[in-house]
């Protein structure tokens, strides 16, 4: 019997035609802005999925994607593939800072029969909403009146899957005060795995859910204290910023905070925010 035919890699190589389709594709559902220069990475990053369906060119992939009867469940997996998923506890401390030091605080003064509603917009593989979820914990020991409740949502059903598992490597937890590693973080049977954890009682403290920034509704309008959105919108051109920072806004309660990622910046944009640091903005009132 002959060998079995690879591809080659002219065979496996992205047209100019394939990357248009895909990244029209991507700018329209995602708003996810994907120049020629990205063309290389797409080409990397979709690799897997095509040897894992079968799939010998991009071409016949666009062709699976757009026009099978799988294409709805395919988004999903091709979305997975190219979303990039960078994340930390306690990733740019100076925000749980703020929020324990200054917003909770005041918050309490004001509202404080209301439930605390944070949101992290785009919470990857949960180590966001997980620091969040320790930080208003620890508050409300001090504080017993004080509820909450946290909204965790991305686009990728992989990173939602291992967020939902809540299980890291030890390494991953650096970032984290060793008083709350103690409290919140539990230990694998198997010490040499380097495994940890987040405990029940936060697992049960978070929301996961999938969800499209782009899509037109998210969830009742001025009904959430505080969203978290760092370093999502450089990933889009001016115009979808624009779109997706109104659409926030329209979410936030007066007087809520939005919590941008350090290299973004609001401005420009005509929204009703004040400006509290260079990366903390809150709602007028």
């Amino acid at each position: 019997m002959g060998d079995v035919l690879k591809p080659t890699q002219s065979q496996l190589a992205m047209t100019h035609a394939d990357f248009q389709r895909l990244s029209e594709f991507i700018y329209d559902h995602c708003g996810i802005k994907m120049p020629p220069v990205k063309k290389v990475m797409l080409e990397a990053r979709l690799q897997k999925r095509l040897r894992s369906l079968g799939i010998t060119s991009y071409k016949d992939y666009c062709d699976y994607l757009f026009d099978s009867p799988h294409r709805e469940s395919e988004y999903v997996h091709m979305i997975d593939c190219v979303t990039t998923n960078k994340t930390d506890f306690f990733r740019e401390p100076v925000h749980f800072n703020f929020l324990t030091d200054t917003l909770l605080p005041e918050y309490v003064k004001t509202e404080r029969s209301e439930k605390f509603t944070i949101w992290s917009a785009a919470c990857s593989s949960g180590e966001e909403p997980y620091t969040m979820a320790m930080v208003l914990n620890d508050f409300s020991s001090h504080c017993t009146d004080f509820h909450y409740s946290i909204l965790a949502t991305d686009i990728s059903t992989k990173v939602l899957e291992k967020a939902r598992i809540a299980i890291y490597e030890e390494d991953q937890t650096a970032g984290i005060p060793y008083e709350m590693k103690k409290k919140y973080l539990l230990r694998g049977k198997d010490r040499q795995k380097g495994l940890v954890r987040i405990s029940p009682e936060l697992r049960a403290r978070v929301q996961f859910q999938r969800l499209n920034l782009m899509d037109a509704r998210l969830m009742a309008p001025e009904s959430i204290h505080v969203i978290f959105c760092r370093n999502v919108i450089i990933y889009f051109d001016r115009k979808t910023q624009e779109e997706l920072l109104t659409k926030l806004c329209s979410y936030l309660k007066p007087g809520g905070y939005l919590f941008l990622g350090h290299s973004e910046t609001i401005h420009g944009f005509a929204l009703p925010f004040t400006r509290i640091s260079s990366t903390i903005y809150r709602k007028e009132a």
